[in-house]
């Protein structure tokens, strides 16, 4: 029997009134997650301040980033990606809404 996980990055709902996180893969500190966002945003007041450093790269969609002290959204498109270091306030102020936003994150 294979020990082994397989699947498609690109598989999934095309749109969800819920934002979807699934951990693709995990080992010690080391977590491969996807998520899928459908227009989905991080609240008002609410900033992500994440234990580990996170890397991530937009697959499908886009989206805009913002960090704390900045006035500027950055927007990712598809092959974009960003290293946002530990403990580097930032949140997502919106993705797309006419279709779905697909996301590759690595936490370590």
């Amino acid at each position: 029997m294979r020990n082994f996980k397989t699947g498609n990055i690109h598989s999934g709902p095309v749109k969800s009134f819920d934002e979807i996180f699934e951990t693709i893969a995990e080992k010690g500190s080391t977590k491969i997650e996807r998520i899928i966002s459908s227009g989905q945003s991080t609240p008002a007041d609410e900033w992500y301040d994440q234990e580990k450093d996170e890397w991530v790269m937009l697959l499908e969609g886009s989206a805009g980033i913002r960090f704390e002290g900045d006035d500027d959204t950055l927007t990712l498109l598809p092959g974009d990606f960003i290293m946002i270091p530990a403990h580097l306030r930032h949140r997502v102020e919106w993705t797309d809404q006419k279709g779905r936003t697909l996301w590759l994150a690595v936490h370590f």
